[in-house]
């Protein structure tokens, strides 16, 4: 579980099956915890000051008032049947997953040139070709997903896009993948190449809690409050 700087906090991913440890131990350092949550974030502040918002995978979150955690825990937990599209320049893959078992997939690729630094007709030429390119393998992409997830769309709880926002757009706009579109959950998957590698580790990904955490505020003298020498 690596942490990653981000404005305001660090973000951190759990996997589903750990939540309820992670907000153990969150309590168990900080103290005494407030939660709060809605349909899209659980936010849990502690008695130092240090806060976890948690992003709600798969929303909304039926709010349990009864339940510690606001029922974040069992919502993560549920089984979801997910379709997945993962388009970069160049290469795609799709998938349906039942939880995080492979049901059915494809990848894909096809050849799109860099950009080219040669000026005047040349240049041109090779924008025209390498928009060209870049076309066939958008379109090659929305052929996949119009196969395999458009005909499961009944069955999907939710689809889960990944690559470069422009390609995963264009290729969403194409008008036989509009059953999917509503589907569609954030966040947008940062990920490499969509190799048969990538889609197989895409659940470990799709399924995490991505966690915001601010530490408690600083002392008068500069310290942490949660600082063994605060």
């Amino acid at each position: 579980m690596a942490a990653r700087e981000v404005v305001g906090g660090r973000r951190v991913e759990v996997a589903p099956e750990r939540v309820p440890g992670w907000l153990t131990r969150f309590a168990d350092r900080h103290g005494e915890v407030t939660t709060v949550a809605t349909p899209d974030e659980v936010v849990v502040t502690a008695a130092d000051g240090a806060v976890a918002r948690l992003q709600v995978p798969f929303p909304p979150l039926t709010v349990d008032p009864a339940s510690p955690d606001r029922g974040i825990a069992a919502h993560v937990l549920r089984p979801r049947r997910v379709g997945v599209l993962l388009v970069r320049l160049g290469g795609h893959a799709v998938g349906v997953f039942d939880g995080d078992r492979l049901e059915v997939s494809k990848v894909g690729s096809r050849q799109v040139h860099g950009r080219s630094a040669a000026g005047g007709w040349s240049q041109q030429r090779f924008a025209r070709r390498r928009e060209g390119q870049v076309r066939v393998a958008l379109a090659a992409a929305a052929d996949l997903a119009a196969t395999l997830l458009v005909p499961a769309v009944a069955t999907l709880d939710a689809v889960v896009v990944g690559g470069d926002r422009r390609s995963v757009d264009t290729v969403l706009a194409d008008a036989r993948l509009a059953p999917l579109r509503p589907l569609v959950v954030p966040p947008l998957l940062d990920v490499p190449d969509p190799r048969r590698a990538v889609l197989d580790s895409a659940p470990a990904r799709f399924r995490a809690v991505r966690i915001t955490l601010v530490d408690p505020p600083a002392d008068d003298m500069g310290t942490r409050l949660d600082s063994p020498n605060g």
